[in-house]
């Protein structure tokens, strides 16, 4: 069969790679219906990070997608990103599977999570919580470029992600790393090693290679292309949907996706661009520095954000050639979360210092104690780990664990008269948690500035000197009339 099926990134990895997770929920809301109507066979939908960056910064609640937003998709199969474990910070077990169960009771069933050592050793008691709780996982095997990753590492791990019997597996390529050449060689002996488990491809346009690498995928045999709609394709983000399902059509392949109401999409979020003075995904040229830093799209977007707000932005290519020199200290970790906040972290000490490993920050301890991941100790430069570790500090961190309270205790710890959801956002927000913004928080209201009516309109209410408007047809009147303030 050549029929080729889509899950679309948009509204997730799109919106976090190219605008820093600033899209409002009422953006969102306004497109969701059309997007339904595709066909794509599931979308990202939710990643926890979304209540902390919403309260934070957009000032609105993120359950409200949730809530609003689930009520829009009916034929969409509906995905979020993470499981019943933590990655980046230790927020309790019991938290986590708090949340899953609300995302299951909102019509949430498929969740997508990766561990950033490929490391899949505990990930079975992942699939099967989550499976008795009503959630399906797709696994992710992360391709990284370094003489660590190699062809034997990744037919290897691709068993042992087969072993955990997930739903599926995808390849992420989240730094836009894998080349045409690479992709035909490695790519079928990931799907040799990874079956009988379906495996998706996903990867980012970052270095301007991914939409080639796709058409070798789907030679290789992948059936299932992670795919975003301009404007927030292309960039560091996924590859365009009207791209890739063009090119597959001219080389034969059937891609199962109904164009035409994307076409209206794309019009509305390119007028949420300009509204919001968002940028447009554009392609990249070829860059070689992307293969030493491998900082992934949603990192690059919101580096550049953190540095303009404290007006740094001068210091962003001095701290990527840093974060080329930390990671190969560090034993080339695969630069995804929390390792590559680690990375990013150290370098912009060490650049902003001046000194190399003078200061570092209890996550850098916790790291070469093997508290982020057992094979950190086993592969950093020794001399490195020695300079890290040589801090009065370490003690404090020897034979840590982290805290692991119950669901009743955090409970008593935020309020015990708070709902499920409330809870949620207490934790998950953190400090950034404002009580005021669940009252308020109301989705701002996107007018779809791509229908004419609404155009004149705006155009006409420039105009100052006009006092009435008056628009007639034959099955519609219009009336309007400024008015003098009282």
């Amino acid at each position: 069969m050549n029929d080729i099926r889509f899950i679309d990134t948009t509204l997730r990895d799109g919106s976090q790679s190219l605008w820093a997770m600033n899209m409002r929920v009422g953006a969102m809301l306004q497109a969701a219906e059309q997007m339904d109507q595709a066909g794509f066979e599931s979308m990202e939908f939710f990643v926890q990070l979304m209540f902390k960056k919403y309260m934070k910064d957009l000032k609105e609640d993120a359950w409200e997608w949730i809530r609003e937003g689930t009520k829009r998709f009916r034929k969409t199969r509906l995905r979020c990103t993470g499981g019943t474990q933590g990655a980046f910070e230790k927020t309790p077990q019991c938290m986590h599977k708090l949340l899953i169960e609300r995302w299951i009771s909102y019509g949430l069933t498929l969740t997508r999570k990766s561990d950033s050592w490929n490391d899949f050793s505990t990930v079975g008691r992942d699939i099967e919580d989550l499976k008795k709780a009503g959630m399906d996982l797709v696994l992710n095997l992360i391709y990284s470029f370094s003489p660590r990753h190699t062809d034997e590492y990744y037919a290897r791990k691709a068993r042992e992600a087969a072993a955990a019997k997930p739903w599926r597996i995808c390849f992420k390529d989240v730094g836009g790393l894998l080349t045409p050449e690479r992709a035909r060689t490695l790519i079928p002996i990931i799907l040799k090693n990874a079956d009988p488990i379906p495996v998706e491809f996903h990867s980012h346009c970052s270095t301007g290679q991914a939409p080639l690498c796709y058409l070798e995928a789907v030679k290789a045999g992948v059936k299932i292309l992670h795919t975003a709609i301009p404007p927030l394709a292309n960039g560091t983000s996924l590859p365009s949907i009207f791209n890739i399902a063009r090119n597959l059509q001219l080389l034969g392949y059937t891609p199962l996706v109904n164009l035409e109401p994307l076409a209206a999409v794309e019009r509305h979020f390119r007028a949420v661009a300009r509204k919001d003075g968002l940028p447009v995904g554009q392609p990249l040229e070829y860059d070689h520095s992307q293969y030493l830093h491998q900082v992934a799209g949603g990192m690059i977007s919101n580096m550049r954000h953190q540095l303009k707000l404290v007006g740094m932005e001068d210091k962003m290519e001095a701290a990527l050639e840093e974060f080329a020199r930390v990671r190969k200290d560090f034993g080339y970790p695969i630069i995804v979360t929390p390792l590559a906040q680690f990375v990013g972290t150290q370098a912009a000490i060490n650049v902003i210092i001046g000194e190399r490993y003078r200061e570092v920050p209890d996550q850098i301890i916790q790291y070469a104690l093997g508290h982020w991941g057992k094979e950190a100790p086993e592969v950093m430069d020794q001399d490195v780990k020695d300079k890290i570790l040589n801090r009065p500090r370490t003690k404090e961190w020897i034979g840590w664990q982290p805290e692991e309270p119950t669901l009743r205790e955090v409970r008593q710890r935020y309020g015990a008269h708070l709902s499920d959801d409330e809870l949620i956002m207490r934790v998950f927000a953190g400090d950034d948690y404002d009580a005021t913004v669940p009252a308020k928080s109301r989705p701002r209201v996107y007018l779809d500035a791509t229908q004419p009516l609404v155009k004149v309109l705006e155009g006409i209410a420039k105009k100052k000197e006009l006092t009435r408007i008056f628009i007639e047809r034959p099955d519609f009147t219009l009336r309007l009339e400024k008015r003098g303030t009282r």
